[in-house]
């Protein structure tokens, strides 16, 4: 990965090389799973308008960049979406990257403008489900997994885009 192929183009390969460098930052195995999947997180992104790091975080906190993962909840894939939700997305095999990628970051953008670009609720809806966002009066729900969801996902994106940590609330 990092040489433009035949269905990458040269623009593409050096953002992804710079989205490789960066990924370096936050240990092997996120430069691991820019080197095999960086041209679908890179794809997706653009895709959906999301940023390419906020896929790649997404993928590390869900999966750690393992394609075949299956939580015990049922969610697959590099993205980790629930069978139902892959449907719902026209995702026919959450375990194949490219279209578990595509699937994963078309939800997230789903969740991103239904909260009015709100990331950290956004991202709680990606972890907890809408319908717990709502049920929260529209903040992240109360559910620890899910504020550490939400921590982790930030840190990783502002150490991946160099931005400076904001502060966050211990719950």
């Amino acid at each position: 990965y990092g040489a433009a192929g035949p269905l990458t183009s040269p623009a593409v390969a050096d953002s992804a090389d710079s989205l490789r460098a960066r990924a370096a930052n936050l240990g092997q195995a996120a430069a691991d799973t820019v080197r095999v999947h960086g041209p679908a997180i890179e794809a997706a992104a653009r895709e959906t308008g999301l940023e390419p790091e906020l896929v790649l975080a997404v993928i590390l906190q869900e999966s750690g960049g393992n394609a075949r993962a299956v939580s015990p909840r049922g969610a697959r894939g590099l993205m980790q979406l629930m069978p139902a939700t892959a449907r719902e997305l026209g995702v026919r095999d959450p375990h194949d990257p490219q279209d578990g990628i595509r699937g994963g970051a078309r939800y997230l953008a789903r969740m991103r403008e239904r909260y009015d670009g709100d990331l950290s609720l956004a991202l709680a809806a990606y972890n907890a489900g809408p319908g717990n966002v709502d049920r929260a009066g529209g903040n992240v729900p109360p559910f620890r997994e899910t504020q550490q969801y939400v921590a982790r996902i930030t840190d990783m994106l502002h150490r991946l885009t160099g931005a400076a940590a904001a502060p966050r609330e211990d719950s």
